[in-house]
């Protein structure tokens, strides 16, 4: 197996905007410290939940940096540098590699619904230009393009790609059939992140664990040790919460319930709207069944 970036869960952390649009860094900072003080084992910054399809270049490298800047080595950073334009994914990778990510996170090109070849050439270009390691991320009904286990054998022999965030859990038999362990797979759907490490995945790149971060760390790492019993009663007591945040376009809910929760995320960028109010009253009676109590200290700094 290549050089793992990461065990255990991951949070795909939320990027606090201003009413004005402007990143609320403070905030963000208070953020990534409460995940780090509740024993998460990776920041994703700037991937889907973290809103950076619609963040200027400056914004996503700003971001970038300062999440590189606070975490400061303690746990590893993963920067979202995807795109389906691969001169601009691969100039955003490089200069996200600059400023000391652990990881880049690339998701498939979106509407230009490519081939596989597409894929396999795009993945490459990036992959022979940046040193950093590369974790792929496979998200179809986000993109309507899927990473095939037979590509995935095919890109193996690039070193630096070393892991698939992966949400088509239906392939992941055959991509340790083709692969073996060469890759290190992590969930990309919270709600099937025990399942995945029963078949060999590694953990998770979570949304619920910007709410709840060590329960989410506590239940991938149970698996890992062993303990099944504790890791299959965490994944079931989750999976509310889990339907909560998804009860809309993500990361409309769990920005709506960071902000309950008393968090200063700020609104989603357009074309994401808030929630809904039925979807809110749902947020919130979801809420009230989990301890939260742990983000006081660090929401009143």
């Amino acid at each position: 197996m290549s050089k793992l970036v990461f065990e255990g869960a991951a949070v795909a952390i939320v990027t606090p905007f201003f009413e004005n649009g402007g990143i609320n860094f403070e905030e963000l900072g208070k953020m990534i410290e409460f995940e780090i003080a509740n024993k998460i084992d990776s920041i994703v910054i700037c991937g889907s939940t973290g809103e950076a399809a619609t963040m200027t270049d400056k914004e996503h490298i700003d971001a970038i940096k300062f999440a590189v800047d606070t975490v400061a080595g303690r746990v590893p950073v993963i920067a979202g540098t995807g795109s389906n334009d691969t001169a601009y994914c691969l100039d955003l990778t490089k200069r996200a590699s600059a400023l000391g990510i652990d990881a880049a996170l690339l998701v498939t090109p979106y509407y230009n619904k490519c081939t596989q070849e597409g894929l396999y050439r795009h993945y490459k270009a990036v992959a022979a230009a940046v040193d950093c390691p590369i974790i792929l991320y496979n998200v179809p009904s986000r993109t309507n393009v899927n990473i095939s286990p037979e590509l995935l054998y095919r890109l193996a022999e690039f070193e630096n790609i070393v892991g698939v965030k992966e949400c088509n859990l239906d392939q992941v038999p055959t991509t340790f059939s083709l692969c073996g362990d060469r890759f290190a797979m992590y969930s990309g759907e919270d709600a099937l992140a025990v399942p995945m490490c029963s078949l060999g995945g590694k953990g998770v790149i979570s949304v619920i664990a910007n709410i709840i971060p060590e329960t989410t760390s506590k239940m991938i790492h149970s698996f890992l040790d062993g303990d099944i019993e504790t890791a299959r009663r965490l994944q079931i007591e989750v999976v509310p919460l889990v339907k909560a945040m998804f009860c809309e376009v993500n990361p409309i809910p769990v920005k709506d319930a960071m902000n309950i929760l008393g968090w200063n995320a700020g609104p989603c960028r357009l074309p994401l709207c808030e929630l809904s109010e039925a979807g809110r009253a749902k947020v919130i009676e979801t809420l009230a069944k989990y301890d939260t109590s742990a983000m006081n200290a660090f929401i009143n700094k």
